[in-house]
């Protein structure tokens, strides 16, 4: 089957020879596979890392919170309300607050999360993040994440002295009523009662795959937290799960209408929508400042077509007056532009995908070659690099730089079919 005349000729214009015409087009197709290659991996790590993250918060945090800022005494009432809502599959009591962690002389400030086992794992797969250990939180137990654990030097079996802070006022005050003077036996043994610390066995170490929970969050009984806390049967809050996470604005809103005024219900969306949004936004910058890798790959395709306008001018002129139309000489320097951007298509998807695959196994030898932590867990809160190839990007991407080399090719197709057949071959 033959080429088409157009086709056969900007085949054999684009033919790899000894010359500089074929060197800066063969430059020009590597220009425009850069360019789609670098799209697709940071387009395909924004994803990822958007897909990872939501992964790991609902893997970790409700779809929904219960909360009135404070403390919920009379919780039942209203978590009957919560589960008799439309939408919603799951509740689960928890109490909440920041404590002071004291392990071998070390001291840090972790999220002490009080919860009943068997009603969270109804509402969030909380035991699938269990790393080392068992996940019984029965009595004084505790189950801590595995940044925390590795920064105290903590194993199965050790024991960690939790303070409470429920009680700074009150000490305060004790201390402000003995004034400058010593304060006496009665005073110091009401202050100790006051500070007696909880003291809580890991049996259990979870890794969830964010920095931020694997550093700072300590899981106990739901009783333990409310001792510490002081809270009764009081709760900080209820755990909510739905038919949808994408939807639970929709059981938010339901939540809202039947529950108390002072009472909110904020979505994991709304939890996390500051780092949601920068993501998004940061995958939607980089896209378009990417993209003029590819607008510069089209200038250079470009210049390519123009040069060889200028070289075979006097074929041009031959062919006008052997009766080519004006629109097949067009044709001939737009199938050129098509075909760089046909090979910089396939050869740009290569790459890219084959630079997704193994960027983990890049980023650590580039980590070893550079002696420093080119992806570092505390900022960007996974150990490994995500990605997610999601087809309508390739395609989007593809699709721009495909159309992007074609115009390129419409300005020197355009003067290629001006050129007066006369003057055409009297040119040397």
């Amino acid at each position: 089957m033959k080429a088409p005349f157009s086709l056969f000729l900007a085949l054999r214009y684009l033919k790899p020879k000894r010359t500089f015409v074929s060197m800066i087009t063969l430059i020009s197709v590597l220009g425009v596979t850069l360019g789609i290659a670098v799209l697709i991996v940071v387009i395909s790590v924004m994803s990822g890392y958007r897909q990872k993250l939501r992964e790991t918060v609902l893997g970790f945090e409700a779809h929904l919170l219960v909360t009135n800022r404070g403390v919920l005494n009379e919780w039942r009432p209203v978590d009957k309300i919560v589960r008799e809502t439309p939408g919603v599959l799951a509740t689960a009591p928890f109490a909440q607050g920041p404590v002071l962690a004291q392990f071998k002389g070390q001291v840090v400030t972790p999220i002490l999360r009080g919860i009943d086992l068997e009603r969270e794992e109804q509402v969030t797969p909380i035991r699938t993040c269990l790393k080392f250990g068992a996940f019984d939180l029965e009595s004084d137990n505790a189950v801590i994440g595995i940044d925390l654990a590795r920064d105290l030097g903590i194993n199965i079996g050790d024991k960690l002295v939790v303070h409470s802070p429920r009680n700074f006022e009150e000490v305060a005050q004790k201390f402000s009523q003995a004034g400058d003077g010593k304060p006496d036996a009665k005073t110091l043994e009401e202050i100790k009662e006051m500070v007696v610390p909880q003291e809580l066995t890991v049996t259990g170490i979870f890794e969830s795959g964010r920095q931020m929970y694997d550093s700072g969050f300590i899981l106990v009984a739901l009783h333990v937290a409310q001792e510490l806390y002081g809270l009764g049967d009081g709760l900080h809050g209820i755990s909510v799960r739905t038919t949808d996470p994408d939807r639970a604005g929709e059981i938010k809103q339901r939540l809202e209408a039947a529950l108390p005024p002072d009472i909110d219900a904020p979505t994991w969306m709304d939890r996390n929508r500051q780092i949601f949004e920068a993501v998004a936004m940061e995958r939607n910058v980089m896209f378009f400042l990417l993209l003029f890798i590819v607008i510069v790959a089209a200038f250079g395709v470009m210049n390519t077509l123009i040069t060889v306008t200028v070289q075979k001018t006097r074929e041009i002129g031959i062919l006008k007056a052997l009766g080519a139309t004006t629109g097949q000489i067009i044709w001939v320097f737009l199938a050129q532009g098509m075909v760089v951007g046909v090979f910089g298509n396939v050869s740009g998807v290569a790459l890219g995908l084959a630079c997704v695959r193994w960027r983990n196994e890049f980023k650590d030898w580039l980590a070893r070659v550079m002696g420093t932590e080119v992806f570092s867990p505390a900022v960007y809160q996974f150990s490994q690099i995500p990605a997610d190839v999601q087809t309508p990007d390739v395609v989007l991407i593809c699709v721009s730089a495909f159309c992007m080399c074609a115009v390129a090719a419409l300005i020197p197709a355009y003067l290629a079919a001006r050129l007066d057949p006369v003057a055409a071959l009297r040119h040397e």
